[in-house]
């Protein structure tokens, strides 16, 4: 099974995005977070089944600093669920995807991530994510 899990939308500052984002959806931030390993900070919202996470870079030559300078604030990435990411990651190779990163690590919101390369993907960028259970 795949389903949308989120849209990641590319903002200068979460500080004036969160608020304006609280007033569009009717709802509040459920959460924050850093993700030192992606020099990212995220804030997440759910509106039924929409669920957005909003993307500030933490650090100047981050990811998404360079994503906005390039191209400006916008929508980054469509992420999907899926149950089993390594079966996958390696279903999607075998079907001639090429990764940013094949090898699933931490993201935000308790997920393994993966990203497919855009170039692959009609210029979108993609990320495959599984909810990290514990066992």
């Amino acid at each position: 099974m795949i389903k949308l899990e989120h849209i990641g939308i590319a903002v200068n500052n979460l500080e004036v995005s969160i608020p304006m984002f609280e007033k569009l959806l009717n709802t509040g931030c459920y959460k924050t977070e850093l993700v030192e390993s992606e020099n990212v900070r995220t804030a997440f919202f759910q509106k039924r089944d929409i669920k957005i996470e909003l993307l500030e870079s933490s650090h100047p030559e981050g990811v998404i600093a360079k994503y906005i300078e390039k191209k400006g604030e916008g929508i980054h990435h469509l992420a999907f669920e899926v149950e089993n990411i390594e079966i996958e990651i390696r279903r999607l190779e075998k079907d001639g995807f090429v990764f940013v990163n094949n090898v699933p690590k931490k993201g935000a919101d308790n997920k393994l991530i993966c990203f497919l390369h855009p170039k692959e993907t009609n210029g979108v960028l993609i990320e495959i994510c599984q909810e990290i259970t514990s066992k």
